[in-house]
């Protein structure tokens, strides 16, 4: 069943772009004068596996004259009555505001479901509009930019959460399936490791370099957990890449890796973590994907203890990010080291939607400041005071203290590393966010 969607907001939020985003291409006039949008707008759109039919609607008022901003208003209440569920979308940067708060009373009033989501989050001067969004009730906020595309799986997995459709789909089908993207370069046994999982000869294999082109999705069982394998095009080095046709199979094979759940980068166990090896594994922890390494064609490896220990020393000196990421060597054509591939693919699939409880982080933190505290910055002492986790898939972390702009980010790495031995997230993309403590009485700096 096609979802019905309403992306409703505040004048000037971004909801043109989003609906342009779903829509695949440029449908509604977008400008930074406020009020472009008036009318209604419909398209169709997608959205991962989901079919969307799109409202674009005008930014909300709070006005109830006969003046065309209140007729305008009429029509976004028309639109969140006739949607399945609205998209509220608030502007990260300019933070929550009173507009965005009456707003919210007239959503919880239409008694649909409602998907918050914070636009323009890309770097870090959205942060405190995305945590300040958590005040406005409809839970945690979906960080995304519109413009750039980031953010758009947290919002596929929100809304399929929020969706009556989808909860009927899960309780009749079980839970969602664990979306696992096969990634690497070309040649190194991708599509040979999909077929040897399921069994068949589904994927279409040989010598010959980039027969793949598009991401083709196979759904699949594995110890009683649904997988939808995602056997993906293989990327070369960027420079290389000129060929029309080529480009779109890499920007298919972006997309898979940023709707997957896990990726598994597949490398030829002869020249593993090479650069091109380790700039994907470098754009699978920056999209906050769970990663697996995979060692192909391990049958031909020459003294396999040895090359397992060289091969994984070099994956932790050249991506210290990435570190404690589980490493499995499988061999597809006999069907080695599959069932441990898979066991390694649950392990960091459970680590990434791990939760950590906040009195456990704060008992942490206080070990790890007084084994290392942070510096002091021109003088001035920085003083973290409390740390909370605001969300999973990633584990993502908020850490609250004075001067948090002073913060070095050699500091913030060591927490994260941190958060990532003392809780077993090993390999996990953790993100912390350093957020400073607002005093009302202070009149500088604390």
């Amino acid at each position: 069943m096609v979802l019905k969607v309403a992306i409703v907001g505040r004048p000037n939020v971004g909801k043109s772009t989003l609906f342009n985003r779903l829509a695949g291409k440029k449908l509604a006039i977008v400008d930074d004068l406020p009020g472009v949008t008036r009318d209604r707008k419909e398209a169709h759109g997608r959205l991962g596996d989901l079919d969307l039919q799109l409202i674009d609607t005008a930014g909300f008022e709070d006005l109830t004259d006969e003046s065309l901003e209140a007729r305008m208003r009429s029509q976004t209440e028309a639109a969140i009555a006739d949607a399945d569920l609205s998209i509220f979308l608030i502007d990260s940067r300019t933070g929550v505001t009173p507009v965005d708060k009456r707003f919210a009373d007239v959503l919880r009033r239409a008694g649909k479901p409602v998907v918050l989501a914070a636009n323009k989050c890309e770097g870090k001067a959205g942060e405190a509009g995305w945590l300040e969004a958590f005040s406005l009730g409809f839970g945690e906020p979906v960080a995304l930019s519109a413009e750039h595309g980031e953010g758009m799986s947290e919002l596929f997995a929100e809304i399929v959460a929020a969706s009556p459709d989808a909860s009927i789909a899960e309780e009749e089908t079980g839970e969602r399936p664990i979306r696992l993207a096969i990634i690497g370069r070309p040649n190194a046994g991708k599509s040979t490791l999909v077929n040897a999982l399921i069994g068949d000869e589904r994927l279409l294999t040989g010598p010959e370099a980039g027969i793949t082109r598009d991401a083709i999705s196979v759904d699949w069982e594995w110890g009683g957990k649904r997988i939808r394998l995602v056997d993906t095009a293989g990327m070369r080095r960027k420079a290389k890449v000129q060929q029309k046709l080529e480009v779109l199979s890499v920007a298919d094979t972006l997309r898979a890796i940023r709707f997957a759940d896990v990726c598994a980068l597949v490398m030829d166990q002869k020249e593993a973590f090479e650069k091109q090896d380790l700039a994907i594994g470098d754009l699978v922890a920056r999209e906050g994907r769970a990663l697996v390494f995979v060692l192909a064609k391990w049958d031909q490896a020459e003294e396999p203890p040895e090359r397992f220990k060289e091969l994984r020393a070099r994956a932790e000196e050249a991506l210290p990010q990435t570190k404690g990421a589980p490493i499995v060597a499988v061999s597809a054509q006999n069907g080695r080291g599959l069932p441990k591939f898979m066991e390694a693919v649950l392990d960091t699939y459970g680590d990434w939607n791990a939760r950590v409880k906040t009195s456990d982080l704060n008992n942490w933190l206080q070990h790890a400041l007084t084994r290392h505290p942070p510096p002091a910055v021109n003088g001035k002492r920085i003083k973290p005071r409390f740390i909370t986790q605001v969300k999973s898939r990633p584990p993502t972390f908020v850490l609250m203290c004075s001067r948090a702009t002073a913060l070095p980010d050699s500091y913030k790495r060591y927490l994260a590393s941190g958060i990532r031995e003392a809780f077993g997230l090993e390999g996990q993309p953790v993100r912390l966010i350093v957020r400073q403590n607002k005093n009302p009485f202070a009149g500088g700096e604390e």
